[in-house]
């Protein structure tokens, strides 16, 4: 079932060492920093942020979750719904965070490398889990963007759907944080590909990107370096779908 009613822009609060930040393709070291991650999340709510999106990017990194105190805060903070990813390995702790507040986990190493723990979650949350497929070169990559799994998105996605996921996050590593532009042609490829409806993230640069993943049938889009550096606004972003 589609829990997107409307094209949604979902701002993005990726958080390294307790403070905001964004990346360029996923690489450490080229971090931009924006601050206190509940500041940033009260900011994208005061805009009119219908949902939120939350990285711990050091739990991406490391398998661990470094980060729970900020995001646990910032679940307390807001009132809106919140996806969560970074280092969700298992589904005992997937399940925690549902149980905590978090509406949606966001899961990418674990689902690819044992894809029933999307069933198993589904199974006491149903439609929570949400899938992310990042892709470097056409292909599906974990461990923080690292390693390789010789998957094309489309063939990925197709198992997902059986095993009750709510949603595919497409994440285009190769456009990632430089914000010039989005590839549309994949994303279309992967919503042709999947009945989930699917998150497309990555290279958002101007409205223009925006409406050209809303034309290719994308439920929503994950924006980050663009609305911290004012590039547009967000409640212009959402205008574009209306």
């Amino acid at each position: 079932m589609n829990s997107f009613s409307t094209f949604e822009v979902i701002p993005a609060v990726d958080i390294a060492d307790g403070e905001v930040v964004q990346l360029v393709q996923g690489e450490r070291g080229t971090e931009k920093r924006y601050g206190d991650p509940v500041e940033a999340a009260r900011r994208w709510i005061d805009a009119g942020a219908r949902s939120l999106h939350l990285v711990d990017l050091d739990g991406a990194f490391e398998g661990e979750r470094e980060n729970a105190a900020a995001i646990e805060a910032i679940v307390d903070a807001v009132s809106v719904p919140v996806q969560l990813g970074g280092g969700i390995r298992t589904a005992e702790a997937a399940i925690s965070l549902l149980d905590r507040g978090v509406d949606r986990v966001i899961l990418g190493t674990a689902a690819v490398e044992e894809p029933e723990i999307v069933a198993e979650i589904s199974e006491v949350h149903p439609g929570s889990v949400v899938v992310s497929l990042d892709a470097k070169g056409g292909e599906v990559v974990v461990e923080g963007w690292t390693q390789g799994t010789g998957l094309a998105p489309a063939e990925a996605a197709e198992r997902y759907a059986d095993l009750g996921a709510g949603a595919v996050l497409f994440t285009n590593v190769d456009v990632e944080g430089r914000l010039d532009g989005v590839a549309v042609d994949p994303v279309r490829e992967l919503v042709d590909a999947t009945e989930l409806p699917v998150i497309a993230s990555g290279g958002v640069a101007t409205l223009a990107d925006v409406r050209a993943l809303y034309e290719a049938g994308a439920a929503a889009t994950v924006v980050g370096s663009a609305l911290y550096e004012g590039r547009f606004s967000l409640a212009d972003s959402q205008d574009v779908a209306e």
